[in-house]
């Protein structure tokens, strides 16, 4: 992407504060400010996990949730989780929706760079196959749930941070999706 990209900075109860430059606000002093994450998951019941690609400025390499990424300043979050499927994963995703309104993190990676989010997680729902973006993602697998709950509990450091702390809150993965679909 050639131009600047923006995010919107947030003060401590969520409102907005003005934009900054994306690439200015993931450093080792990083200001609150809006992101999403966005689970995937297909009718089988299994969930899209992703790896970071090994050149990202945070958590390089590490296994994460589908995908995620920052809303543009006066963009509306649910289009901004559609414009990221289709960047990072190369998805078209239905049937969005909002399962963590009021996800809030801080972490800081190995380098010591921040990240300081109010994040709303979304679960979407597709049967494509990804055709991920090198520049974002290394690989990616479709996972049952509960075996990816195994994973993140006997190694959270093969994580991001926030995969970790969303898998706490989610009941994602507490019992097999086609059973929460079902009920």
């Amino acid at each position: 992407m050639s131009e600047t990209e923006y995010v919107v900075l947030l003060d401590d109860f969520g409102g907005e504060t003005g934009t900054a430059p994306k690439a200015s606000v993931h450093g080792t002093d990083t200001p609150l400010h809006l992101a999403f994450s966005c689970h995937v998951i297909n009718s089988d019941g299994q969930v899209l996990v992703t790896r970071r690609a090994l050149h990202k400025k945070t958590w390089p390499g590490v296994w994460t949730n589908s995908f995620c990424g920052h809303p543009a300043p006066g963009e509306p979050i649910a289009a901004a989780v559609h414009r990221r499927a289709d960047f990072e994963v190369g998805l078209r995703v239905g049937d969005l929706e909002l399962a963590l309104p009021h996800f809030r993190y801080r972490a800081v990676d190995a380098s010591g760079i921040v990240e300081h989010e109010i994040c709303p997680v979304y679960v979407a729902r597709t049967d494509a196959e990804p055709r991920p973006n090198p520049d974002e993602v290394a690989e990616y697998r479709w996972v049952d749930p509960l075996d990816l709950a195994a994973s993140i509990a006997a190694t959270p450091w093969a994580f991001s941070p926030w995969l970790v702390l969303q898998a706490e809150q989610l009941h994602l993965f507490n019992a097999p999706l086609a059973a929460r679909r079902a009920s």
